[in-house]
């Protein structure tokens, strides 16, 4: 089951953004944060059982590109011992976390994870999976290429246009800088991005009457693009509007971010930069300098993606 299938039933939901914005904090979680072992970035205080609090953590470099997170990796808590109103911390003790998985709730991401961990086999040995739509921002009149391993030395099996204009005119709403070559992002690896199902540009928003047998056609096989050379749009991923998070996570830390013309990130227009993905996640940078990861990301150069 593809995101855009996913994202294309409902219009955002921003009641339940609303919901779990982290604005109901208990109140050991200020005096917790003093507690959180080096290496390690605070999320959300996520249950209060009686005399123990449970925060999420995850390691700091997990929004660094070279070091991105795993959303299918085993994941800590820092389990807190705390006053007998529980109102402070008293002691904290990292462990495993055996609760169950935060996107575990209706909006799918949860099963759409583990079909996509149950598929990894299928990936070239130590590839991420990854499930987003995205496009080719290079503009090299030769194109870009398409390579048998992540490694600008492979060998090239095709290229993908740059940005495309009919030469007799096109439908109204034609990007002004033409229309841009679309994939599906399969999987990640070391800064590459495997890709798949590459369309011709702006086949897909033109009149198929009108659109020439001789606009540029590209390698639509399973194969690696510098992640450098890959952009997208923000798409609905039933989570936190109006910022990114510090890991693939809902309840991780949570950071503001802007649009290109200013304004809380949403479901309209993209990041600056994408630098990894894992399953659904794909880690950015928003126009205003943040880097972290939003939930869902796609391909539509006409309408926004909710």
């Amino acid at each position: 089951m593809r995101v855009l299938r996913l994202i294309a039933t409902t219009m955002l939901c921003v009641a339940t953004q609303a919901a779990r914005a982290d604005d109901t904090e208990p109140a050991w979680r200020a005096s917790a944060l003093a507690l959180v072992p080096a290496g390690y970035v605070a999320g959300a205080a996520y249950r209060t059982d009686g005399s123990m609090g449970y925060l999420a953590v995850y390691p700091a470099p997990s929004n660094d590109p070279k070091t991105p997170a795993s959303v299918f990796a085993a994941r800590q808590a820092l389990v807190v011992k705390l006053t007998p109103d529980a109102t402070r911390a008293v002691s904290a003790e990292l462990k495993p976390r055996t609760e169950p998985d935060p996107d575990n709730d209706d909006s799918d991401f949860s099963k759409l994870h583990a079909d996509l961990a149950a598929g990894r086999t299928k990936l070239p040995e130590g590839t991420e999976p990854c499930s987003l739509g995205a496009w080719s921002i290079d503009k090299d009149p030769g194109g870009l290429n398409v390579r048998a391993e992540p490694s600008a030395t492979a060998r090239v099996l095709g290229t993908l246009p740059p940005p495309y204009r009919l030469k007799l005119g096109g439908a109204e709403n034609t990007p002004d800088g033409g229309w841009l070559t679309e994939f599906r992002i399969i999987g990640f690896k070391s800064g590459w991005f495997l890709i798949e199902d590459a369309k011709p540009p702006g086949k897909d928003y033109e009149d198929e009457k009108r659109y020439p047998r001789s606009a540029p056609k590209p390698y639509a096989g399973r194969g690696w693009v510098a992640s450098n050379k890959v952009g997208a749009s923000y798409a609905n991923g039933y989570t936190r509007a109006g910022g990114l998070f510090q890991a693939p996570f809902v309840d991780a830390k949570w950071m503001p971010a802007q649009r290109e013309l200013g304004g809380p990130i949403d479901g309209d227009g993209g990041p600056k930069r994408l630098f990894a993905c894992s399953g659904f996640w794909g880690l950015v940078e928003s126009h205003d300098g943040v880097r972290g990861w939003w939930r869902a990301l796609c391909s539509n150069q006409v309408t926004n993606c909710s």
